[in-house]
């Protein structure tokens, strides 16, 4: 989809509500009377660092603009059990219609911003910069990699379109790493577009063959070990920027930092992600 077509937020917020409620929240409307108000509060149920209190606000204003929303704790902050990030108040059906929707979103995003601080914090003492990649839920990207950010590191290309990154399919599609990279350099001339092109090496053989064509700004190590990237940075001698990716855990990470590469690529940020236990609970009156 082009960068111009990208669903805005208001737009995926109307699209969450409108799978959850369908037709109404029956239970609620059955149950509840449409004058009765009150007050619920985010109970944080597990230690995190928080993302998604500014977009569960936008879901609570979205459905009803009447609604109260008092921020408590703010994306970024560390939270612990027993923590209210936020209260709500007013229409008590607006409250429950609204409820799994931010949850469902503000435990994701927690849990993608609580991994990624994890793993930052690991390698705090080093010049590498975690990022992330594309491996996001579908339409749900611009979300996930805030809260990438919020857990303190940074992002890799938003989509296909705002970076060139050739990796082993293009190369093996086209012939070599030569043509790959003569026919970048041409489409990109023809096309008047400024991008960055970044080349994945998968041996030094690929890495001698990129190094003697040039023309590229970033050199991605995939699947290297640490001790094969000392060696692939040494010939590279600082000429490009480094990327590694493929086999990096928590375990290992401090050990890939410890090279001097420039970035560390983790899909694991955003498709391996444990949600945030945390509940919205009523306020007794």
């Amino acid at each position: 989809m082009p960068q111009s077509e990208a669903l805005s937020q208001k737009e995926i917020i109307r699209l969450a509500m409108l799978e959850d409620l369908g037709s109404g929240d029956h239970t609620s409307l059955a149950t509840i009377s449409k004058e009765k108000t009150s007050s619920a509060q985010l109970l944080i149920k597990e230690n995190c660092i928080l993302a998604g209190t500014g977009l569960a606000r936008e879901v609570f204003y979205f459905f009803d603009p009447e609604l109260t929303f008092i921020p408590i704790l703010n994306d970024g902050n560390r939270a612990g059990k027993g923590d209210v990030a936020f209260t709500v108040s007013g229409s008590a059906l607006s409250i429950l219609s609204c409820e799994r929707t931010v949850l469902n979103f503000m435990q994701r995003l927690s849990g993608i911003a609580t991994y990624t601080g994890k793993l930052a914090g690991k390698i705090s003492g080093y010049k590498s910069v975690i990022l992330d990649t594309r491996k996001t839920t579908p339409l749900l990207r611009a979300l996930e990699k805030y809260a990438v950010r919020t857990g303190g590191a940074g992002n890799h290309r938003m989509g296909l379109y705002d970076m060139i990154m050739i990796k082993d399919n293009h190369v093996d599609f086209c012939g070599g790493i030569e043509n790959a990279i003569e026919k970048t350099e041409k489409y990109l001339k023809e096309k008047g577009l400024d991008l960055k092109i970044e080349i994945e090496v998968r041996n030094f053989s690929e890495l001698e063959r990129v190094l003697a064509t040039g023309k590229v700004n970033r050199i991605m190590l995939d699947n290297f070990t640490p001790g094969a990237i000392k060696k692939a940075l040494a010939r590279i001698g600082g000429k490009y920027e480094t990327e590694t990716s493929g086999g990096i855990t928590e375990e290992n990470i401090e050990q890939y930092a410890a090279t001097g590469v420039d970035y560390i690529s983790i899909g694991a940020l955003t498709h391996h992600i444990k949600s945030i236990d945390m509940s919205l609970k009523a306020i007794p009156c």
